[in-house]
């Protein structure tokens, strides 16, 4: 049967083929349209604008080979991971390049991109290509605003980072994956500001967060079989709510002062303690010297004066003698000399301190007589 051009002629219409419309997913290029185009250049291109019955013939086959062509492969990209169903129901997966398959309604194939790395929002919505600028991102309080275990209110905001895992799974078990993982990334993340206090949340516990919020989304959705991985979670705005941040900011600076009062209180105690330590010891130590010090001249006293006594036992008269002698030798050797003379009457006699007089002067300093 000839081609026609009209809408009521034997070509295929709705531009799905002899066996009806195809799918969106995976769908080929309109045949019926390439086909209709060709004839027209052929019929210009033929004297008379009328084609042979052996020219037609040829044409029949060439377009027979397209159709069996493009009806029986299919092209996966690179990123794509072709997945056949034969009647609607999983059997294979196709690899990258062109690969056989049976037409539709016989098989249909899906094409999930596996190694793009997924974007979602969540407590905003901007461009991802300008998000660094703060007037394409709009903040959505109805998902960034959680309660925290302290029963404080902050205000969260959240990219979550996911890819494809499994593909099957991915397209049989859930019915939206990208609103599944979102729903999933929200649930999570409220589950872990829930449990915490809002000011580690605010401060040092980011990192802690974004780990245990991405461990429990990847638990969920593998609990579901999605089929999806959660390749990172990132916090982007962890502030107290707008009305109270002011507020909220004066705290921080508040608690920032104490821990910094603390620690320079803790530094001088780390200075002074030492020293104070080492000036005890040496105190110490001085005491145990002077102590050392009077025992052993004390015991050497001792010694002493028993020798003395087992001298004096042996010859007492001539030990208190020598006593007697040494002592004033002590008493008169430092002190002035008078000599009062009892037989010359009751006066004094002068004394000649001739020692003194045998005394050289000290020098006297220059200039000066």
């Amino acid at each position: 049967m000839p081609w026609s051009n009209q809408s009521g002629g034997g070509g295929w219409k709705g531009g799905g083929g002899p066996w009806g419309p195809r799918p969106s997913s995976g769908q080929q290029p309109d045949l019926e349209e390439i086909l209709r185009r060709s004839q027209d250049r052929l019929r210009q291109a033929m004297p008379g604008g009328r084609m042979g019955g052996s020219f037609a013939a040829l044409l029949a086959v060439v377009l027979v080979a397209l159709v069996g062509f493009f009806g029986f492969t299919v092209r996966v990209q690179p990123d794509e991971l072709g997945i056949v169903l034969r009647f609607g129901k999983f059997v294979r997966q196709l690899p990258s390049g062109l690969n056989f398959r049976w037409p539709y309604p016989i098989e249909q194939v899906e094409l999930p991109k596996v190694t793009r790395v997924n974007r979602i929002e969540i407590g905003m919505r901007g461009s991802s290509e300008s998000r660094d600028a703060s007037s394409t991102i709009r903040d959505v309080p109805e998902e960034s605003l959680m309660l925290t275990g302290d029963e404080n209110i902050v205000d969260v905001d959240f990219v979550v980072f996911w890819q494809i895992s499994n593909a099957p799974n991915f397209l049989f078990n859930i019915q939206n994956p990208e609103g599944t993982v979102k729903d999933v990334a929200e649930s999570a993340m409220r589950e872990i500001v829930g449990q915490s206090d809002i000011e580690p949340i605010l401060t040092e516990a980011r990192a802690k967060t974004e780990a245990d919020a991405q461990a429990l989304m990847q638990k969920t959705l593998d609990s579901y079989g999605a089929g999806v991985l959660v390749v990172q979670v990132q916090l982007q705005k962890v502030d107290p709510p707008a009305q109270v941040i002011d507020a909220f900011r004066d705290v921080q600076a508040a608690r920032a002062d104490q821990e910094r009062l603390q620690n320079e209180a803790q530094a001088y105690a780390n200075r002074i303690i030492p020293e104070a330590r080492g000036e005890a010891e040496r105190i110490l130590q001085a005491a145990q010297g002077y102590r050392d010090q009077v025992i052993a001249l004390a015991k050497g006293e001792a010694d002493r004066f028993i020798s003395v006594y087992d001298q004096y036992k042996l010859a007492p008269d001539v030990t208190r003698q020598r006593i007697f002698i040494e002592t004033m030798e002590k008493v008169l050797g430092d002190t002035e000399k008078v000599i009062v003379d009892g037989k010359s009457g009751p006066g004094v006699l002068p004394f000649l301190p001739l020692s003194e007089f045998a005394k050289k002067p000290s020098p006297a300093p220059e200039g000066q007589p």
